[in-house]
């Protein structure tokens, strides 16, 4: 079954300094069938990369909304931060994106959700993240488990990778899809194989927001 790593991010991210040809490279190292770049509120770094590797990389966002962050495949017109979830939502569906939620009960995370908002927009999702790498405490993750199978709502693991070492630390094996749709056919099937990313590895975005900080100023 193929592997696939939902959750990373480029140097077109404010807090990575992955070039999308290290990104890339290192998925072929591993052996990462597909990956999907989810850059924060951009489709840059995502393009990029597919220009490279079209048949490994989807493009994808991690867009801050109004309320926190969502997590979308198959991105075809970039999304700007700060709308509110519905509408973020709805500028999605009308692209036929493949649409998550990033880390939802990460309360260490600006993009953290309050379950009542989550409870909102679930019937408009078609996944939440279960599995986030790089969440700090184990509960974060259990608990979008436990929320996930309370409400039928199919699960993504991710390795929120960024940097190109963290790269899929967890994925998620599915069967072969094309396109948003097979992917929400084959979603609940997935076999999670998941690693947790030990808190040195936020080294790196501090380090790269450091360096973009300096480089800009």
């Amino acid at each position: 079954m193929p592997s696939v790593e939902f959750h990373c991010h480029t140097d077109a991210s404010h807090d990575s300094l992955t070039r999308p040809a290290d990104l890339v490279a290192t998925a072929r190292l591993r052996g990462i069938d597909r990956v999907v770049v989810t850059d924060h509120n951009t489709i840059a770094g995502a393009l990029a990369a597919r220009a490279l590797d079209p048949e490994r990389i989807i493009v994808g966002e991690e867009i801050m909304t109004a309320r926190g962050e969502l997590l979308a495949a198959f991105v075809t017109e970039e999304i700007p931060a700060g709308l509110s979830p519905q509408e973020t939502i709805r500028r999605l569906k009308e692209q036929g994106a493949f649409i998550s939620v990033s880390h939802p009960f990460d309360r260490w995370r600006s993009g953290g959700w309050r379950k009542e908002d989550l409870l909102e927009i679930l019937p408009m999702v078609d996944a939440i993240e279960v599995y986030n790498s790089r969440c700090m405490l184990p509960q974060f993750n259990r608990q979008a488990r436990r929320f996930a199978e309370e409400h039928d709502i199919p699960g993504t693991v991710g390795s929120d990778a960024h940097a190109a070492f963290e790269l899929g630390r967890s994925v998620l094996l599915l069967e072969q899809f094309e396109g948003a749709e097979e992917m929400r056919k084959v979603i609940r099937r997935g076999i999670p194989q998941t690693r947790w990313s030990p808190p040195w590895t936020r080294l790196a975005s501090r380090y790269a927001t450091l360096f973009k900080v300096l480089k800009e100023s």
